[in-house]
């Protein structure tokens, strides 16, 4: 059976669906698979925290499943309603190894005993009660009387307590509340109760006339009329602002409103919704038509007054699109629980197979706990700053953006993204441009490099960034999301260079199977290494595998296994392997060894059956670049695995390179392994 862990709340505004996915993250950092239970669901319309769950973290069941009864049935027949809720709920528990249930919205039950009713369905599921008690418009008394309360509650309807989480609490009052009640306290963060424009549009039930859809998650800072002329408008606008607009004055006053927003000059608007449900002339049209919009424009039948009102009242939901919100609060969670704890009330056993999830977890939380200053040169590419505005909201790293600070902080507003404290640096910055060029002249003086050639060389966003690292002001970089792997790693090669007895920089994979992470080097660097830098890449390859939890086992590949094969090639993978025992004889290392003999147990009983690697390998070294790219091509490909990398390695300080065609989650992963090798750079000297 599965552990089970009900997240219940005391009242409506609890906002108990940052915990509910807090504990589901915390959940999927230790176990493979992990589902969501809601006991009691809205009829007609699908409950967004079980979508949002299920597109987060990779929860295979289906919708149905994870969903209970309706409040209607409750109402017809508590007892029956409450059996079916039990019987669903096993249902989930047998097919995964964690469940979080996450209970009652207080839209329906009944308030005076809703609390009471998801304390004996708790009991009735057998899953221990995170108790969750809003402080919202709470005097620290107030919530202290409400938290003895609800324990009080819980305890009479046989229900166990694991924790108790107090949110929404001001952030003033958080050390008060924290020093008078026996829980974690989470402070009100209006960005997680602000609604997104996606809540706006359901609340006017609005269509998205223009826009970029993916930009229907940032939330909204505040609602305005524009019922006045467009230089009153611009007068009073506000960051976040969505302004309604009759849609017989859009010609009037769309074009300036997002002109307004593209501007530095103005605060950036979350959406321009259009009311009043008349179809606009065919001038307009074309007009928008021949606009790069990305802003979105809603259009809904409502009056002014009855939309607004609508609007008004619209509270912020999770979604699956509401990106920024979750990794607000998955930060903010993080930041206030110690989830380590809760593991261990929970009797949560880490396991033995590693999911691509679990894996990409581990490496936020290893980076969030000491975190590192990142630089990233490509500062206005929309992903960089989609990865910087998650990074930035899961307080995985500090980051510096490269480039011109107006433009920038312009196109993130455009995207609806926030930097918060991350610094933006231009590579023309008179003093640091200066220093860096004295610097560079210094370390490549045996080149003849002259200071006025390196005032120039140094402007280049790769360059200045690597002097960031190598002048300790940024501990790692992070770049290629647009340029070439060459443009970013050859000034690591002049200015950083190589660790200490290591021979070679290359790269490897972290390759993320269904149910284990494998390591393949070098793929990306050292197109055909010598048999010396072949035994140095499998050491340091080895070395990067320990560093993020894999333990090392190495082979080295080649088109033979053991002494059956003879040929250049395989005498340079059988010298290599020599080498390695000699530099490391406490690291199990076989080769030369075939792909099969090395990942296949039944294989390697037959070729190899007295091997410690031989069918039990984790670090597969290749012999050569194009064998080495090929290889993790074929396996991402085919066998549906996650590839994250390339990961530099030999280095004194940490760089690494993206492919241009990086995802936000691949530049993200990539920050936090940086993070987490400069960790590791520090620890070791």
């Amino acid at each position: 059976m599965a552990i089970g862990v009900y997240v219940a709340a005391g009242d409506a505004r609890s906002n108990k669906g940052t915990v509910a996915l807090g504990m589901l993250e915390s959940l999927t950092r230790q176990v493979g698979s992990v589902g969501v239970f809601r006991p009691v669901v809205r009829r007609g319309r699908e409950d967004s925290l079980i979508n949002t769950a299920i597109a987060r973290f990779g929860i295979t069941l289906p919708y149905e499943m994870c969903a209970g009864v309706t409040y209607e049935d409750v109402h017809a027949d508590e007892q029956r309603a409450t059996g079916d809720i039990v019987a669903r709920y096993r249902e989930i528990a047998a097919r995964c190894e964690a469940v979080v249930v996450i209970g009652t919205d207080y839209t329906d039950v009944g308030a005076p005993t809703e609390f009471a009713f998801n304390a004996e369905l708790a009991a009735d599921l057998g899953t221990p009660v995170i108790n969750v008690v809003t402080g919202l418009g709470r005097t620290p008394d107030e919530i202290a009387a409400a938290v003895e309360m609800s324990g009080k509650e819980l305890a009479e309807r046989h229900a166990t307590e694991l924790a108790t989480i107090v949110t929404r609490v001001a952030p003033a009052r958080v050390g008060e509340v924290a020093a008078r009640v026996p829980a974690y306290v989470l402070p009100e963060v209006a960005r997680l109760s602000a609604p997104t424009v996606s809540d706006l549009m359901a609340a006017c039930d609005g269509t998205l006339f223009r826009g970029d859809a993916a930009q229907l998650g940032r939330e909204a800072g505040a609602l305005m009329v524009g019922a006045m002329s467009l230089p009153n408008i611009l007068e009073r606008l506000t960051e976040g602002v969505a302004v309604i607009v009759p849609a017989d004055r859009a010609a009037a006053l769309v074009p300036g409103l997002l002109a307004a927003h593209r501007a530095d000059t103005f605060p950036a608007l979350s959406a321009i919704i259009l009311n009043g449900g008349m179809e606009l002339p065919d001038q307009v049209v074309r007009l928008f038509d021949g606009m790069d919009i990305q802003l979105p424009i809603i259009v809904t039948d409502g009056d002014t007054f009855p939309t607004a009102a609508k609007l008004s009242a619209a509270e912020g939901r999770f979604t699956p699109d509401a990106k920024g919100k979750i990794d607000t609060a998955l930060g903010l969670f993080a930041d206030h629980v110690d989830t380590a704890a809760l593991m261990r009330s929970l009797r949560v056993t880490k396991a033995g197979a590693i999911t691509p999830l679990m894996f990409e977890y581990d490496l936020l939380e290893r980076a969030r706990a000491d975190r590192r200053r990142i630089v990233l040169p490509e500062g206005a590419e929309p992903r960089i700053l989609r990865a910087a505005d998650s990074l930035q909201r899961r307080g995985v790293a500090e980051l510096t953006l490269l480039g011109d600070e107006k433009e920038i902080r312009a196109a993130a507003a455009v995207l609806g993204l926030s930097l918060g404290d991350a610094r933006v640096v231009s590579p023309f910055d008179p003093e640091l441009r200066e220093t860096f060029a004295r610097e560079y002249t210094r370390v490549r003086a045996h080149k003849g490099v002259t200071l006025e050639q390196a005032r120039d060389i140094v402007t280049d966003v790769s360059y200045f960034g690597t002097l960031m690292v190598h002048l300790g002001l940024a501990d790692g970089m992070v770049s290629g999301a647009v340029h070439t792997t060459a443009h970013t790693i050859r000034p690591a090669f002049e200015i950083i260079r190589t660790s200490p007895g290591v021979g070679v920089v290359s790269s490897v994979f972290f390759m993320c199977l269904a149910d284990r992470v494998l390591v393949y080097g070098d793929c990306a660097v050292v197109p055909d290494p010598t048999a010396g830098q072949l035994a140095d890449i499998a050491v340091s390859s080895a070395e990067t595998a320990a560093r993020f939890g894999v333990e090392p086992r190495v082979a080295m590949l080649s088109y033979s296994t053991g002494e059956s094969g003879a040929g250049p090639e395989v005498e340079k993978v059988r010298a290599a392997t020599a080498l390695v025992r000699e530099l490391r004889s406490d690291l199990p290392v076989e080769g030369p060894i075939q792909y099969d003999a090395a990942a296949e147990p039944s294989v390697a009983r037959t070729k190899m059956p007295d091997s410690p690697v031989a069918g039990r390998a984790t670090v597969f070294v290749v012999p050569d670049l194009n064998t080495g790219n090929n290889l993790y091509k074929a396996v991402q490909r085919s066998a549906g695995a996650v590839a994250v990398g390339p990961v530099l390695q030999g280095l004194r300080k940490p760089v690494n390179d993206l492919s241009r065609g990086a995802t936000v989650n691949d530049i993200v992963n990539t920050v936090a392994i940086t993070a987490i090798q400069a960790q590791a750079r520090e620890e070791t000297g």
